[in-house]
């Protein structure tokens, strides 16, 4: 009975996840409060995203109710979808709230920033900055982005010009619709601890494969099809943690990184060799561990890319990388966990079990796989 559950419902996954084009990623808001008497709010978000309602409860914006209206925007030129925003503008100042000792900073949009469409399987990120006056009294501040205009990720910094100095918070990253916890405006502002950066982007790495990643997760359940004695598994399982710490810590240092134009296709193409070679091998070759490797490659430098989006506390970057992967790891853990005594323990015949789980499975991942290339390939056009 577990078994056939479980397979029943990752067949389910598996017929709806072709429709995915991406998911919404949180918003970075960066607030700078100035001591000649000025705030400045700088929000990085998805104006398509926020036209349409689409926010971080969708898995894919295919699932949304405006997803056609969220495409349209999305291919739209800079000053058309200006334009489309400037309806918006007015929902958008009444929606935030940044207040300083309790009281409600009056803001204005200041300017909008909206890139070219480029490649539109991708997210486009465009630069929305608030301001408003702010007197010199106030001791802390708090802001409020609401949750239906998606998760976000808020630090706050003050800026002293005149003696050149300023420092920043840390991030606060919510997902509720909650006020942000107060910052400290009369003195240094008081460092995350250890545990609680820890928590953080462990929490920030596991989400990302469960439930935002499911081109990892369908990566990480071939990886497993192929064979599920414990052993070459877990080397497959290392081969791939070990790759996809490499480029996950390069791009983040600024050594090595890829455009998402290149990085996201092969990501899908890498899903779909996998479960291929799971069709035509019966069993693991040792090739198959360099080819994981390789493939490990590519997935960091696209766990790279939300990871840079998030932001990085500059006083705990090493701890906060460390954190993320770990997250990561117990989310390719559970998958294999749940996909271990969800099927595999239930079969003790290896044909039985590769004829009614590997092969079928490995079917509909790979067709998923190579409709996901062809799909965010489409801007080649």
């Amino acid at each position: 009975m577990h078994c056939k559950s479980f397979l029943i419902g990752l067949l389910a996954l598996l017929l709806a996840t072709p429709l995915a084009a991406d998911v919404v990623r949180p918003a970075l808001i960066e607030i700078s409060v100035y001591t000649r008497g000025e705030i400045q709010i700088e929000i990085r978000a998805s104006i398509e995203a926020l036209l349409s309602e689409i926010n971080g409860r969708y898995s894919n914006t295919k699932q949304a109710p405006n997803a056609d209206e969220y495409d349209r925007y999305r291919v739209m030129e800079p000053d058309a979808l200006l334009v489309e925003f400037e309806k918006f503008k007015t929902q958008l100042l009444q929606g935030v709230d940044v207040r300083l000792d309790d009281q409600s900073v009056a803001l204005k949009v200041s300017s909008v920033e909206i890139p070219e469409p480029g490649y539109t399987k991708v997210p486009r990120i465009s630069v929305i900055n608030l301001s408003g006056k702010v007197e010199r009294d106030r001791k802390q501040l708090t802001w409020y982005y609401p949750q239906r205009f998606g998760d976000h990720a808020t630090r706050v910094r003050q800026v002293d010009e005149a003696n050149e100095k300023w420092h920043w918070s840390d991030h606060q990253w919510l997902k509720e619709d909650v006020y942000t916890e107060p910052y400290s405006l009369d003195e240094i502002f008081t460092r995350q601890s250890f545990f609680s950066v820890l928590k953080t982007y462990v929490v920030a790495g596991f989400q990302h494969i469960l439930p935002l990643g499911l081109d990892h997760i369908l990566f990480v359940i071939g990886i497993f099809l192929l064979s599920s004695k414990l052993k070459p598994l877990l080397w497959q399982v290392t081969m791939f943690t070990l790759a996809h710490s490499i480029t996950l810590s390069l791009s983040m240092l600024d050594i090595f990184s890829l455009p998402s134009r290149v990085v996201e296709p092969l990501i899908a193409l890498s899903i779909a060799y996998v479960a291929i070679e799971n069709i035509f091998s019966p069993r693991l070759h040792r090739s198959r561990l360099w080819l994981v490797f390789g493939f490990g490659l590519l997935h960091g430098l696209g766990f790279a890319s939300i990871l840079s989006e998030f932001g990085m506390p500059v006083d705990a970057f090493a701890l906060a990388l460390i954190s993320f992967n770990i997250g990561i790891e117990f989310g390719q853990l559970f998958i294999i966990t749940v996909a271990f005594f969800g099927v595999a323990l239930w079969f003790k015949n290896q044909q039985t079990y590769r004829h009614v789980v590997v092969i079928p499975l490995s079917v509909m991942i790979s067709i998923t796989g190579l409709y996901w290339f062809w799909e965010r390939l489409e801007w080649v056009s």
